[in-house]
């Protein structure tokens, strides 16, 4: 299994060129992934540079007809012609989808740029079995809620790995009963480098046995660093570094079987990451 984690920029490329097409050709060079875990996906985002107003999350899909889309935009309002606009990341995925779960992580009224997140959290069956794939955008101005957000992610993956252990009475309709699993891979754009302490606590064990998180990267390269996958040629936001990351449960470790960055491609602000699942 193949996935793909990367904040697009809306396509903005540093030629400044929004162009969906080529993000999807490229992503498709570099492995053709089964998952893509996209990042800052833009709906009637005029003011965004290049943009223009178009569904990006309908055209993301239409331009990968055999992948299932399921969107998680944290920034949903309507402008004054009440046309909706929308913010946020979209998982595409060739395997099939049980499950969706939207969490929306805290946003308290906080000084200084930020806006609201979220954390999509799909049942995908692999050809291993059921795991949880999940991803998010991390805010960038604020560590107080890069913290909060982190803890509300813990939270939420410990209450999908306990629905594997007790299981719930099942009936009809909404009571139907859908795979659980305590198997788990987090990706996305954490805004944060490898050795951020609040990064870190994602990686923390859980005192009630929940499979704990660990990084892909490390796994398959021990202390090699991380590569870059931000300002790599654009520094406005500083130097090189990794803000980009693959974590997986314990249990999928032996997995693990690739992890590469390409610090090539300038077809956004970040780099894509692939992970290769056996």
């Amino acid at each position: 299994m193949k996935l793909l984690t990367w904040n697009i920029q809306w396509g903005l490329g540093l030629d400044g060129r929004v162009d969906l097409a080529r993000i999807v050709r490229h992503a498709r060079d570099l492995g053709d992934p089964d998952i893509l875990c996209l990042q800052e996906v833009a709906d009637n985002m005029p003011d965004l540079e290049g943009q223009g107003g178009a569904d990006q999350f309908a055209e993301l899909a239409a331009l990968l007809p055999d992948h299932r889309p399921v969107i998680g935009a944290g920034v949903e309002t309507y402008d004054e012609d009440g046309r909706r606009r929308r913010f946020g990341n979209l998982i595409l995925s060739r395997l099939p989808v049980r499950q969706v779960i939207r969490h929306a992580l805290p946003w308290p009224g906080t000084p200084g740029l930020n806006m609201p997140r979220t954390l999509i959290e799909t049942m995908i069956e692999a050809p291993f079995g059921p795991v949880r794939v999940m991803t998010t955008h991390l805010e960038y101005f604020s560590g107080d809620l890069r913290a909060l957000a982190v803890d509300a992610i813990r939270a939420a993956h410990e209450d999908g790995a306990s629905r594997a252990v007790t299981l719930r009475e099942t009936g009809a309709g909404p009571y139907a009963p859908t795979p659980a699993s305590g198997s788990a891979i987090l990706t996305g754009d954490f805004n944060m480098r490898p050795d951020d302490p609040t990064r870190m606590r994602l990686l923390a064990p859980f005192p009630d046995g929940t499979p704990a998180f660990r990084d892909a990267w490390v796994l398959r390269h021990g202390d090699v660093p991380h590569p870059p996958s931000f300002c790599i040629a654009d520094r406005r936001y500083g130097e090189p570094h990794c803000a980009d990351h693959v974590l997986v449960t314990g249990d999928l470790a032996r997995r693990v079987a690739a992890i590469a960055y390409d610090t090539e491609t300038r077809l956004s602000d970040h780099q894509p990451v692939l992970l290769t699942i056996d």
